[in-house]
């Protein structure tokens, strides 16, 4: 029992740099298989569940609304509003945390180039392909806002349903973008867990460089 409590304490001390690790051990893999082009199986397996379970007319209307959510307009409007309306560090970490997540996901499709899928196309969308920059940028982005709900909400019953609801909205928006043709789920699985591991450092920063001195 006593050896079973000094792995958990250590799980529980050490839980920001495991799943730092995790995650980037997870995106080396698919790194990988996207490179030696073996996953594609695996993306046309999960959208054809997608296709026979999700795709109908009166869905598409509805995928087309969610993955604005991701969008760069609405993400860069959204962190105006909150810069205007707080007037704070937390404000302009939130204008900055969007700048490095959406920097970093120009960096890595430019330097991975993996094509877009063309075979089941939506909506027309330009770019790179790997990883999903409206799976990133608002795991990252809304991810940022998870935490500053754990932070700073105090009443349980708004911190959990605004925690609910962002994760819906993440999960929504990356599901939209297989649906919609333009990624490859291996794409927002990438994007999602590139976000989580620099959602790790970024945290850590903001809290030391501001939050604990707001």
């Amino acid at each position: 029992m006593e050896y079973i409590n000094r792995i958990k304490d250590f799980f529980i001390k050490h839980k920001r740099l495991i799943l730092f690790f995790v995650s980037i051990i997870l995106i080396l893999v698919i790194i990988e298989d996207v490179l030696d082009d073996d996953i594609i199986n695996f993306d046309e397996k999960w959208y054809s569940r997608i296709e026979k379970y999700l795709i109908r007319d009166s869905y598409t209307k509805l995928a087309k609304i969610i993955t604005q959510f991701g969008g760069p307009i609405l993400l860069v409007i959204i962190s105006i509003i909150f810069l205007i309306i707080l007037r704070n560090k937390i404000g302009i970490s939130i204008f900055i945390n969007l700048f490095l997540a959406a920097l970093l996901n120009f960096t890595l499709k430019n330097i991975l180039q993996r094509p877009r899928p063309v075979e089941h196309r939506i909506i027309d969308e330009s770019g790179y392909s790997f990883p999903s920059g409206h799976s990133m940028v608002s795991m990252a982005f809304y991810g940022f806002l998870l935490y500053l709900v754990f932070k700073y909400v105090k009443n349980k019953y708004l911190k959990w349903s605004l925690i609910i609801g962002i994760l819906i909205l993440i999960i929504s928006i990356g599901v939209s973008r297989i649906y919609l043709g333009v990624h490859y789920t291996s794409d927002v699985i990438a994007g999602f867990l590139v976000a989580i591991s620099y959602l790790v450092i970024f945290t850590k920063a903001i809290k030391e460089i501001v939050l604990d001195n707001e």
